[in-house]
């Protein structure tokens, strides 16, 4: 009599589990309901009792997995949000750099014929040494490597080098002396980032002076820098 009392006891609770379910989510209370019932078949009361919290303890962890699948979920959304977002960036940034690259275009075109005329007989510089030496001065140095940078990536322009020494001292030592100089020029230009296959070597020795005087001979002592275009080479360099 006492087992069906505690028997009758127990279906009440398990009918009134709905109520409790209400406080729940539905995988804990669908565990409880099952595991009750798995229970009350294999052991009677106390297995009902034993099977109600075991179906709750799985129904719970049935819930926990269920707010992972979520949140993974949510984050699988968000970083799918992300690439979306970058690939249009890129796109952008691409349109971007096409536009940029046409506007370079156009600009080399329009810029082109007035280069190519200056080009066609030759641009020539000098750099100056100071006597018997064969490296130039630091100012010097520093604005031939910025002319420099700026020749590296035009690549149809060619560079020819004639190297000259005064009329003092020795012809034979003034020989060595221009192609010092031209070889130094060279080596900077190289430096900068210039292909040496652009540039060639022209060692001429003495160069008369228009007056025996310092300023004169100051101005023999040089290196004619030539720049050209491939298909229009400039005339030889020759001594003033």
């Amino acid at each position: 009599m006492f087992k069906k009392a505690v028997f009758v006891s127990l279906l009440v609770s398990i009918f009134s589990l709905p109520a409790y379910a209400e406080r729940s989510s539905k995988e804990e209370s669908a565990g409880i309901g099952l595991g009750a019932v798995i229970g009350a078949i294999s052991g009677g009361p106390v297995g009902l009792i034993a099977g109600a919290a075991l179906g709750a303890k799985v129904g719970d962890k049935m819930h926990e997995r269920g707010i992972q699948v979520e949140s993974l979920t949510a984050s699988l959304d968000d970083s799918r949000k992300q690439i979306v977002s970058l690939e249009e960036n890129l796109r952008s940034l691409d349109g971007e750099i096409r536009t940029l690259d046409g506007e370079l275009r156009e600009a080399r075109e329009f810029a082109n014929p007035e280069l190519l005329t200056l080009l066609a007989a030759g641009i020539e510089m000098d750099l100056l040494f100071r006597t018997d030496e064969d490296t130039l001065s630091p100012p010097i140095t520093g604005k031939l490597g910025q002319l420099a940078a700026s020749l590296v990536n035009n690549t149809d322009i060619q560079i020819r080098l004639d190297g000259f020494a005064d009329e003092r001292g020795d012809a034979s030592y003034n020989q060595q002396l221009s192609v010092r100089r031209a070889e130094h020029v060279r080596d900077l230009l190289v430096a900068t980032g210039i292909s040496s296959s652009r540039i060639s070597i022209n060692a001429h020795g003495e160069s008369p002076a228009v007056d025996m005087n310092v300023d004169s001979f100051a101005l023999e002592r040089r290196v004619s820098m030539t720049l050209f275009m491939s298909d229009a080479p400039s005339v030889a360099a020759t001594p003033r």
